[in-house]
């Protein structure tokens, strides 16, 4: 096995790919609790009162989302806050031309329409993001074909920290899933009024009975590394989320894929060369706080 060796350029690279990944992928802002991280979590309303936790109704923003409380954005999925994971639903499509298996699900769309009726994230701002989207056709099953971008999940995943003074950036690292030179996870479906989804792609090339892994325990040659267990037969996959802020309020988030090597070792997720292709004017930036 080959590590890449990181410098200084590099690491810097890296971090604008990290604000690329996390504006991508932010799903599931103000949850109100992180699993065991209970040192970032607010505490129940319960908490210096009488009244038990059950007599306490639902929290504001589930009749007003501006309101306080905790608010899931991406709402295809169900979310469980003790493991900070979430079981969205599994897409198969396939490759034109080889008819390798593809499978994926989808976050965010530039279709409203659809974005309400899937419990997608509404995300306008995806259409200057074409450039570094593949091509898929909606098929009259209602499944994708995708016109290229593939990725090997055989990879190891590896993250070596650098000396004691200085782990960071690390001394080695290796993402465990690599995309050709055609993979992003945007997708424009040119016969459905040219929309554009994020798709992130979580197994590819494999059948449903290698990738049967419904009790968890996945392997991880074959699926992404965040995924915690995929079932096919069901049409669900479980995927861990990112613990993280925003305006000081904690938030979980899904990031799948980076744009270079070291970001996407860093976040677990695939390495997706084609979003280079977007340009950082095309893209909120987010900032990263050693």
């Amino acid at each position: 096995m080959k590590f890449q060796k990181i410098n200084f350029k590099e690491f810097l690279l890296g971090i604008a790919a990290m604000a690329l990944v996390i504006t991508l992928a932010i799903i599931i802002p103000v949850l109100p609790t992180f699993g065991q991280q209970e040192d970032i979590a607010p505490a129940p309303p319960s908490i210096g009162a009488d009244i038990p936790l059950t007599y306490f109704g639902p929290a504001p923003s589930t009749v007003q989302k501006e309101l306080v409380g905790p608010l899931q954005l991406l709402r295809s999925g169900s979310i469980d806050m003790n493991e900070s994971t979430i079981t969205l639903p599994l897409y198969q499509g396939h490759i034109r031309g080889s008819g390798e298996t593809v499978w994926y699900i989808l976050t965010d769309t530039t279709d409203k329409g659809n974005a309400d009726a899937l419990g997608l994230n509404w995300s306008p701002k995806l259409n200057y993001a074409a450039q570094g989207a593949r091509v898929a056709t909606l098929e009259a099953n209602t499944s994708l074909t995708f016109e290229s971008g593939t990725v090997d999940f055989g990879p190891e995943h590896v993250v070596t920290p650098g000396n004691e003074t200085n782990p960071f950036p690390p001394s080695e690292a290796q993402p465990g899933a690599i995309g050709d030179e055609n993979y992003s996870p945007l997708v424009a479906v040119e016969n459905a009024g040219g929309n554009i989804y994020n798709a992130p792609i979580v197994a590819f090339g494999v059948d449903a009975s290698q990738i049967n892994f419904c009790e968890g325990n996945p392997d991880y040659s074959l699926v992404h590394d965040k995924v915690i267990s995929i079932c096919p037969s069901e049409g669900t996959v479980t995927i861990s989320l990112t613990s993280g802020f925003s305006f000081a309020r904690p938030v979980l988030y899904l990031s799948t894929d980076a744009s270079v090597s070291l970001a996407a070792a860093l976040e677990r997720a695939t390495l997706a060369p084609k979003l280079v292709n977007i340009t950082t004017q095309d893209v909120t930036t987010v900032r990263l706080v050693q």
